[in-house]
C-alpha cells in the first residue's frame, strides 16, 4: 500500500470498529444495547489495534492528524507530507462513519433522541464547558502522544503484538481520562463522523453540534504538537 491508501484505510477501519461499537451500545434493539463503557474501551483498544497493525509498515500508522502533528513538531516526519496525510485520515473517517451508517441504519432511525444518534458519530462532553473540555482533550492527547513516542515497535518476530502497546494504551486513557469529553484524542475520529452526521438523512435527526466541533479538533492537535516539543526538547 502506498501511504496515502494505508492511512486511508486504516482510519476507515478505526472508525468502522469503534464506531460500531458505540452504535451497538448505544442504540435500540442491537444485541449490544446497554453494554457500557467497558465494551465501548475494549472496541476502541481493537479498533486501534487493527489499524495500527495493517498500517504500521506502510505509512507509519499515523491514523490520525495529532500523532501527523505531533511526528512533524519532533522532527521524525517531513511537514511536506502532513496535509497528505491528513486528507487520507480525514476520508477514511468519512467513509468508516458511512460505513456504520449503513449496518445501522435502520436502528439510527428508531433512536430513542437526536443526542443518541449523534454519539455513534462524534464526541460530546458530560459537563459542558468549552475551555475546560479543551483542557481535557489537550492534555489527554499530550498524554497519549508521550506514551506514542517511547513505545518501542516490537520486533517483526512478534507480528501482530507490534500494534498492542498502542492499542493498550488506548484503552487505558479511555479508562482513566474518557469521562469528561469521550476521549477524542484524534481530529479525524470526530471531524470526519460528525460531517457524516450533517449530511446523512436520519429520521429526527437534530444538530451535529458544530459549536463543540473545534474542542476535538483543536485540542487534540494542540496537545499533539505540546508532546512533540517537550518530547524532543526535554526527553529524547
Amino acid at each position: 500500500m502506498t501511504p496515502f491508501v494505508a492511512e486511508f484505510l486504516g482510519t476507515a477501519f478505526i472508525i468502522i470498529i469503534g464506531n460500531g461499537v458505540v452504535a451497538n451500545v448505544v442504540l435500540p434493539k442491537t444485541k449490544g444495547n446497554n453494554g457500557g463503557l467497558i465494551s465501548i474501551v475494549l472496541g476502541w483498544m481493537i479498533a486501534v489495534f487493527v489499524g495500527v497493525y495493517m498500517t504500521a509498515d506502510s505509512s507509519g500508522a499515523h491514523l490520525n492528524p495529532a500523532v501527523t502533528f505531533a511526528l512533524a513538531a519532533a522532527g521524525k516526519f517531513d511537514w511536506s507530507m502532513v496535509p497528505m496525510y491528513i486528507l487520507a485520515q480525514m476520508l477514511g473517517a468519512m467513509l468508516g462513519a458511512f460505513i456504520v451508517w449503513m449496518i445501522y441504519k435502520d436502528h439510527i432511525n428508531e433512536a430513542g433522541s437526536a443526542a443518541d444518534q449523534l454519539a455513534i458519530f462524534s464526541t460530546g462532553p458530560s459537563i459542558r464547558r468549552l475551555p475546560q473540555n479543551f483542557i481535557t482533550e489537550t492534555l489527554a492527547t499530550l498524554v497519549f502522544i508521550l506514551g506514542i513516542l517511547f513505545i518501542q515497535p516490537a520486533d517483526n518476530n512478534l507480528g501482530a503484538l507490534s500494534a498492542l502497546p498502542v492499542a493498550l494504551l488506548v484503552g487505558g486513557i479511555g479508562f482513566g481520562l474518557g469521562g469528561p469529553t469521550g476521549w477524542a484524542i484524534n481530529p479525524a475520529r470526530d471531524l470526519g463522523p460528525r460531517m457524516m452526521h450533517f449530511l446523512l438523512p436520519m429520521k429526527g435527526k437534530g444538530s451535529s453540534d458544530w459549536s463543540y466541533a473545534p474542542v476535538p479538533v483543536f485540542g487534540p492537535i494542540v496537545g499533539g504538537i505540546l508532546a512533540g516539543i517537550i518530547y524532543t526538547q526535554f526527553l529524547q
